[in-house]
């Protein structure tokens, strides 16, 4: 049974689909299209990460064109990449990423705070290992409830006071009863079962003797 928390290199893609600083805008829109992504890493080098270009960075060209009106509240048009036709004038740099052993809430917070999608993954020196996406986060909450209720009952057991608590689990939801002596115990107890991977929410059906 694993307790501990799952890390990004556990749900990322680890072939990820990245293009050259030279590749051309008419290649970028291909392989946008053929792999079904929203983004791709740019790369230089030895596969270095130096920035990210997406379907927004691209639209910028066809915002520019005569007659072309941006969305409500999209960004104002960059002149630079406007008229850009490589993908290290359209990226946007320096790239928002993540390392392979950081927590999936770490990197659902990063995606959330800078608006991204999905998130290249590099090692200590930059160099692209994968990719993580909204979608690889959200697998966590496909585990079964039986795995997240033996979870939980492991996890209980290695508090102190917690022997008689039992959890029942439905639809990912921890319904956790049973004699807890001291109240004060309680929001360890909550806080403990709620970072399990793939939990929804708890209901706490405890007394207090």
């Amino acid at each position: 049974m694993r307790t501990s928390p799952h890390t990004v290199s556990d749900l990322m893609t680890h072939t990820a689909i990245a293009v050259g600083s030279r590749a051309s805008y008419k290649e970028i829109v291909q392989l946008l299209d053929q792999w079904k992504v929203s983004a791709l890493p740019v790369l230089a080098g030895e596969g270095r990460v130096i920035g990210v270009v997406s379907e927004a960075d691209l639209l910028l060209e066809e915002e520019s064109r005569p007659g072309g009106e941006p969305e409500p509240g999209s960004r104002p048009v960059d002149a630079a990449k406007a008229h850009a036709v490589s993908a290290e004038d359209l990226m946007s740099s320096p790239a928002i990423t993540v390392h392979a052993d950081a927590s999936l809430g770490e990197a659902a917070r990063i995606m959330a705070r800078r608006q991204v999608k999905r998130l290249p993954v590099v090692d200590s020196g930059g160099l692209l290992e994968g990719i993580i996406s909204r979608g690889d986060l959200l697998k966590v909450f496909l585990r079964s409830d039986e795995d997240i209720a033996a979870e939980a009952t492991e996890v209980l057991s290695g508090l102190s006071d917690t022997a008689s608590l039992e959890a029942r689990v439905v639809d990912g939801v921890v319904t956790l009863g049973g004699v807890l002596p001291d109240r004060a115990m309680v929001p360890l107890v909550a806080r403990a079962v709620r970072a399990i991977e793939g939990v929804v929410d708890i209901r706490l059906g405890l007394r207090h003797s």
